[in-house]
């Protein structure tokens, strides 16, 4: 039943793959003395519609993408964490027994799954972890359960089977992006920040991510993302859509692109971010943040941080969870700087341990 093992120790690291709509990330990370070591990374771009607002269409896509990020990687190891999207996972907290063996609690789940689960057991991946409740005094411990449909795990560990790697773990985004998170805590400009929102604005998905102390407390995503900005190059150009994006992180496009269709973008982003939040202050008993977090591969746009920070009147950084860590020789340190907010995911895969 242990499928979804999303939260263990650490050991060893594992290759982190982070299968996004547009591309396939591949990170390598090394352990030395209790320190990250950034040993490589590479992204491949995926065909259109192999990856459909995060569900994979076309594993065989997928596979031959991350087969060559590996021949170009090269990595030290073939095992891989993955991760499954949030919308994809339901996960309930219960309450059992403190007593019982972690066998006793999966014997107790699977009778119980009609409880917490809306699917037929046969038809989801489930994992549980022991929450810890301080000092142990109680006879009852909270337990997090995690269940996703197999599809969606299979679908992962069949693209990472048809590329070369083995698939040690399937992870939830939520946890890894918690994970690299971890990375940032030096970087907060806010006074001592509680509640920070982290947007992982990708090609078509933006993901908000509120975390409490460092703990995932709210997630949800929304249809929006740089898609929208290269489809109105295309429109306003001429180009195809490779041929867009290609002028885009040239910056090749003049002054036209600047003013008809990049301050507008940006523009359309922050209210995506203001829309956001609003979400998730009308379902919690939040008003505010104290600092906004801007991940994915819109983060990197110049200046979004800026507006992002001017119009909400909040504390607003790029993503970068590299900037303390030391790299590796094949590393190119402004390419990793330039793609390093749409590396979180990955980062976090990356991070995790083997058992």
């Amino acid at each position: 039943m242990r499928v979804l093992e999303f939260l263990s120790r650490k050991s060893k690291t594992l290759l982190g793959v982070d299968i996004s709509s547009t591309a396939v990330k591949l990170l390598e990370l090394s352990l030395h003395n209790g320190r990250y070591r950034i040993e490589n990374y590479v992204i491949r771009a995926l065909p259109p519609s192999a990856v459909v607002e995060k569900n994979i269409s076309d594993i065989d896509a997928v596979g031959d993408a991350i087969r060559q990020a590996v021949s170009l990687l090269k990595p030290a190891s073939k095992e891989a964490a993955v991760a499954v999207a949030g919308s994809a996972v339901i996960t309930k907290i219960i309450e059992m027994n403190a007593s019982m063996t972690d066998d006793e609690m999966e014997n107790q789940i699977i009778v119980e799954a009609d409880q917490y689960i809306p699917y037929p057991l046969s038809e989801v991946a489930i994992d549980f972890e022991r929450q810890d409740n301080g000092d142990g005094s109680s006879d009852f411990v909270d337990v997090l359960l995690a269940a996703c449909r197999k599809e969606n795990v299979e679908s992962r560990v069949a693209a990472l089977e048809a590329g070369g790697l083995n698939a040690k773990v399937v992870d939830i985004e939520a946890y890894a992006m918690e994970r690299a998170f971890a990375l940032l805590q030096g970087q907060l400009s806010a006074s001592d920040p509680q509640t920070v929102a982290v947007l992982d604005i990708g090609a078509t998905v933006t993901t908000l991510h509120v975390l409490l102390h460092g703990k995932t407390i709210y997630t949800r995503e929304q249809l929006f993302g740089g898609r929208q900005l290269v489809e109105d190059v295309q429109r306003r150009f001429g180009l195809s859509a490779a041929e867009a994006e290609t002028a885009i992180r040239r910056g090749t496009l003049g002054e036209d692109y600047e003013q008809e269709i990049l301050a507008p973008f940006k523009d359309a982003v922050v209210q995506q971010v203001s829309r956001s939040l609003q979400f998730f202050f009308s379902s919690s008993q939040y008003n505010d943040v104290d600092q906004i977090v801007l991940a994915g591969g819109v983060a990197a746009i110049e200046g979004l941080s800026d507006l992002v920070r001017e119009q909400l009147a909040t504390p607003a950084l790029v993503a970068n969870p590299f900037e303390d860590l030391p790299l590796g020789s094949k590393v190119n340190k402004t390419l990793l700087h330039n793609d390093a907010p749409a590396l979180m995911i990955a980062c976090g895969l990356a991070m995790r341990s083997k058992y």
